[in-house]
């Protein structure tokens, strides 16, 4: 077996301020990781206008990063389990890196395609293994808390690459370069912090048979999926159409290729997801879940509905309303899932639940890609979108139904 180069044995409880040093750490790394990721969002316009891509180009793009995370997701979603989470963590932070040091000279979609799919191999293994990391080192009260940061970090970092992007792109130097060397530098600084900070899994065998695909679905969370998997595949849908497509909004809508502009929007989406959880935290996590998605749909329909009419503030808005139902959903349904399960399945959970997200964001964009090739406009398209954000809700609130007349059925038994 391996020894733990830290001085607190793996496996065990480190001393408090370790454990809030482990915290901190791994909480920025998801988050800067994530923001790595949202750094080429603002930029999609610019590299349609001045290296010929085609808004198609630019969604085959975030469909090469969203299956680049879904691999590692299935491949590599219980690596940490047998290497330690603080190693995973540092492959991911380096991997994260690299693919914001290819983008440093974007020629063609090649290259696009390229830095797209390490970022994305970074984000499965942030999703599954730094995840997992987080909710091993949080502290137990609030109670809420894991579920929170685990589900709004990625968001949070994408805004952050999203905005911080734009503003450097539109008003710095090097608009093509700066970015991506601000965030690479961001993402050295927690490969410093990661050393210091506790590894909590004890090294085991069996490396190589993790990596053989699966989907880890224990028999305690199954029957809370349909549920799930219907917040999960409908909320990450619109996340999909705002990454390929805000920057394309900003361009039609308002008016302007102002790259800050564009990341604005992006964040107008995201940011508020931080929100949603803290929001609901007092509710059970399905009434968090139930209450965040009919909202969701309904402010989804005011998104669609705003597009169609031409009234960005109804899509600004609509979309900050739509962003925060998300994260009190997402984290409802996440907060009801950890409660199940046991330390040991939490990374094979967390992949699984961020495969069915990245799969819920990646088959629409593929097929809105392919839409807006043929000429259809956006406002067009998003009506699909909303239609997704409908289902979700009859489904969840279905489940919420058959599960209450479960539990009374139960009851009447005994």
């Amino acid at each position: 077996m391996t020894r733990s180069t830290t001085n607190t044995p793996p496996g065990r409880v480190p001393h408090l301020p370790r454990r809030r040093l482990g915290f901190a750490a791994a909480t920025a790394s998801l988050v800067v990781v994530f923001a790595a990721s949202g750094a080429p969002i603002p930029l999609y316009e610019h590299y349609r206008a001045a290296d010929g891509l085609t808004t198609g180009d630019l969604s085959i793009a975030a469909v090469t990063y969203f299956v680049a995370v879904m691999l590692a997701l299935v491949v590599l979603g219980r690596l940490s389990d047998h290497l330690g989470r603080r190693t995973v963590t540092l492959v991911a932070v380096g991997l994260a890196a690299a693919g914001s040091l290819a983008l440093l000279d974007v020629t063609g979609l090649g290259v696009l395609m390229t830095g797209r799919a390490l970022q994305g191999l970074a984000c499965g293994l942030g999703s599954s293994a730094i995840a997992a990391y987080i909710v091993d080192l949080t502290p137990e009260r609030p109670r809420w808390l894991a579920a929170t940061v685990v589900a709004g970090s990625p968001l949070i970092g994408l805004t952050l690459g999203a905005v911080g992007t734009g503003a450097l792109a539109e008003y710095g130097p090097a608009p093509e370069q700066v970015p991506y060397l601000a965030v690479t530098v961001l993402l050295g600084v927690c490969a410093a912090l990661l050393p210091a900070s506790p590894e909590v899994v004890v090294r085991r065998s069996g490396t190589l048979n993790s990596l053989r695909p699966r989907v880890h679905l224990p028999h305690t969370i199954r029957p809370l999926l349909p549920a799930a998997i219907a917040v999960f595949c409908g909320t990450w849908a619109l996340g999909g159409f705002y990454q390929a497509f805000s920057p394309t909004i900003s361009a039609q809508n308002l008016g302007t290729t102002n790259t800050l502009v564009a990341g604005i929007v992006f964040a107008s989406f995201m940011a508020p997801y931080a929100v949603g959880g803290p929001l609901t935290g007092r509710l059970n996590p399905g009434a968090a879940q139930r209450t965040g998605i009919v909202v969701f749909a309904l402010a989804v329909a005011g998104v669609v509905l705003g597009l169609r009419t031409g009234t960005v503030t109804a899509v600004i808005v609509c979309g900050i309303v739509a962003g925060a139902a998300q994260g009190a959903a997402f984290t409802g349904s996440v907060r009801g899932l950890l409660q199940r399960i046991g330390p040991a399945e939490r990374a094979g959970l967390m992949s699984t639940v961020y495969l069915f997200s990245y799969g819920g964001a990646a088959v629409p964009s593929l097929i809105s890609g392919r839409l807006t090739a043929t000429g259809m406009p956006l406002r067009t398209i998003s009506l699909g979108y909303a239609a997704l954000a409908v289902l979700a809700a009859v489904v969840v609130l279905l489940a919420s139904v058959r599960g209450h007349a479960r539990t009374v059925a139960e009851g009447g038994r005994t």
